[in-house]
């Protein structure tokens, strides 16, 4: 009974914790370029006096599906997608690196080349600047190019190159700002072998099916639970009812 107590309560928490994480998941179904996020748990023994007869459930790994989702063409000039793996990086409020795959990208009103969310695209030597009245256009490579509008046809100029990076997935943490960022620290070294999709975005890789079946379970799994705990409580007062007529 008192090992059931233990399994049954830090088990309906858990599933809980795994609850919030799918509906977070589906939330971030249409996000672009977001990766789900991924839980696991195991059983535990109470450590302490006497016997090891207690356990309990701990959320052993918290990470993240980096399969890629889905190239949706939007025929814009500053929307890229990565193609295969690899990962942009932007500059995050600390000055540190981040890395995102959320490549729907803009002009801020200083000339940096930004996210969406305004956080600073980051190049090969540092930010990048954006002349103005240009066109700008992004290769495979991340080089990002410039056309003027005031002679047509105008020459095409190199401003500079978007840093490209492919660090070891096992090596990545998901921060609490949503960027992805090294366990470490460190930053990531240039890939040369990420190439770029341009005029597209790349979808979350969330399945809402998948996502869907799964708070169904939990939720089945966490009644489960309760009727494990009504059932101790039921063997406990049964257990007191016969020690009162001893």
């Amino acid at each position: 009974m008192d090992r059931m107590i233990y399994t049954a309560m830090s088990g309906a928490k858990h599933i809980l914790e795994q609850q919030a994480t799918t509906a977070h998941n589906l939330a971030n179904s249409t996000s672009t370029g977001f990766k789900s996020q991924i839980d696991s748990f195991r059983a535990v023994p109470v450590i302490g006096d006497g016997l090891a007869t207690r356990a309990f459930v701990v959320d052993a790994t918290v990470g993240a599906d980096f399969n890629p989702g889905p190239i949706q063409a939007t025929n814009r000039d500053l929307d890229v997608a990565i193609q295969g793996k690899g990962w942009l990086v932007v500059q995050r409020a600390d000055g540190s690196e981040g890395y995102t795959r959320n490549g729907s990208l803009k002009v801020s009103e200083n000339g940096l080349l930004q996210t969406a969310s305004g956080l600073t695209v980051m190049g090969d030597g540092g930010p990048i600047s954006i002349p103005p009245d240009i066109t700008v256009t992004i290769a495979k490579d991340g080089t990002v190019s410039s056309v003027s509008n005031s002679t047509l046809p105008g020459p095409s100029n190199a401003i500079g190159r978007l840093k490209l990076v492919d660090p070891p997935e096992q090596n990545l943490v998901r921060s609490e700002d949503g960027l992805f960022v090294t366990k470490d620290g460190t930053p990531a070294e240039v890939n040369a072998n990420v190439s770029l999709v341009g005029g597209a975005l790349e979808g979350s890789n969330v399945n809402v099916i998948d996502a869907m079946v799964s708070m169904i379970s939990l939720a089945r799994q966490f009644e489960t639970q309760m009727k494990l705990v009504q059932s101790a409580e039921n063997n406990a007062n049964k257990a007191a009812q016969l020690l009162s007529l001893a």
